[in-house]
């Protein structure tokens, strides 16, 4: 059974209420996983797992508890790069599929602006998430979902 993974530290409230709504609908487990609590409801399918602060402890958790095949829900590139290797589907909380073929390029990209900015360049975060990036996200979740249902 297909489980989805959420790396819950980052990922934007409206973008968690998808996820439950989705999970719930499809009878899929989806855990939650963070290093603080988290408003969730109360469901067999929804789990959350609680995570020491520290740098990349949930990104290890799901590395170590996935299985092929299982969704990950992150931006984190090399948590994505990770769990692609571990046979995940990957998607971003904007709705973006990440894939054996783009990963690498995306992970060229990051580290191209981190040295921008080590070098004093403004380059700027990622932009605020939109009511477009929400309606994006739960379209490309919705056919995740169907996708692994078949």
């Amino acid at each position: 059974m297909t489980t989805l993974w959420i790396d819950a530290d980052a990922c934007p409230r409206s973008i968690r209420d998808i996820i439950v709504r989705g999970a719930t609908r499809q009878a899929l487990t989806a855990c939650f996983v963070a290093n603080h609590a988290l408003p969730l409801p109360r469901s067999p399918y929804i789990r959350q797992l609680s995570v020491p602060g520290g740098a990349d402890a949930a990104d290890q958790q799901i590395i170590e508890r996935l299985a092929p095949g299982d969704l990950v829900i992150t931006s984190d590139l090399p948590l994505a790069q990770e769990a692609i290797a571990g046979g995940a589907r990957v998607m971003t909380s904007r709705g973006e599929t990440l894939d054996a073929d783009n990963i690498r390029a995306r992970l060229n990209m990051r580290d191209f602006m981190e040295t921008l900015r080590a070098s004093g360049e403004h380059t700027g975060g990622p932009a605020a998430l939109t009511s477009r990036d929400i309606r994006e996200f739960a379209n490309a979740f919705d056919r995740t979902l169907t996708q692994l249902s078949r």
